[in-house]
């Protein structure tokens, strides 16, 4: 008896199982086609066969900003072409009508990069060796701080946790899937910081995303702690929260009347405004992440 009830479960079994399979087949290729497309389609860097670092889905873009100090960052050789790279910035003629200007401001203190980041927490690495004299905890610490401003504002989980690292390198190049913090040398006077930010910045909303940060913290300057020891430093702690929150996805502000902003992308000598959120900041950052 027993035999005959488990041969009627397989035999059902089985029927339906066929059926599903049979109805798949009289599914349009078209809506097969949709159905498949449902599929996760998270971006990721994944390691290809020969070691190298592949970006999947293809349609990578790298995008360079760049933090100057008060006083620099007007450049502009009115060739007709955004040369970035060289520190033309947003105010500068061949700047202004370009395509690829921070999109949708939500108000006059807030401009984002066109993508955030789909699988959060984000890790990072942080480099400490620097020849000011700056200890790996107090290093740590100020990145630390300045990513975890961003996350006290936002309920997303932005930051997970992270390593130290003496061989990191800025990846100006090429992603390396790791997002590096380290001090360096850039070659481009009175800039402070540079973030570059690879990603997809183009298309469905569906489809962007950030997948790798990497901020290079510029020798130029003498660096340190302007709250606590002394305001003639470029305060490391101000600094990295502003290149976090390019990390994230939000861009640099020019006008002056987002000075306060952390955003706003002049630095100087002493300054610490950046190191709590504006307004601005805020919004921004709730828009791309979602309030607390």
């Amino acid at each position: 008896m027993k035999k005959v009830i488990l041969g009627i479960f397989v035999a059902v079994m089985v029927f339906s199982l066929s059926g599903v399979a049979g109805a798949w087949k009289l599914i349009p290729t078209a809506d097969q086609a949709k159905e498949k497309a449902k599929a996760d389609k998270s971006l990721a860097i994944e390691k290809g066969e020969k070691g190298d670092f592949i970006l999947s889905p293809p349609g990578l873009k790298k995008v360079v900003l760049i933090h100057y100090k008060k006083g620099f960052g007007g450049f502009c050789n009115n060739n007709g072409v955004c040369e970035k790279d060289l520190g033309e910035n947003p105010s500068c003629a061949d700047c202004s009508n370009v395509k690829d200007k921070p999109e949708d401001p939500t108000s006059t203190c807030s401009a984002f990069l066109g993508a955030k980041w789909t699988n959060l927490p984000i890790d990072y690495v942080i480099d400490p060796d620097n020849s000011y004299g700056l200890t790996e905890e107090f290093v740590a610490n100020a990145m630390v701080l300045g990513a975890e401003e961003w996350d006290s504002y936002t309920n997303a989980d932005l930051f997970g946790g992270y390593t130290i690292d003496y061989n990191s390198s800025w990846d100006g190049s090429a992603p390396d899937g790791r997002n590096e913090l380290l001090f360096g040398d850039y070659q481009q006077d009175g800039v402070i910081a540079v973030t570059v930010i690879w990603g997809y910045f183009k298309g469905k909303p569906s489809n962007r995303g950030i997948v790798e940060f990497d901020i290079l913290f510029d020798n130029d300057f003498i660096w340190g702690d302007s709250l606590n020891s002394s305001s003639t430093v470029m305060d490391l702690q101000n600094i990295a929260t502003h290149e976090f929150g390019h990390g994230v996805g939000l861009a640099d502000l020019y006008d002056t009347v987002c000075v306060e902003e952390t955003m706003y992308g002049y630095s100087n000598y002493g300054d610490i405004e950046k190191r709590t959120l504006n307004a601005g900041d805020i919004e921004g950052i709730q828009q791309l992440y979602g309030g607390i």
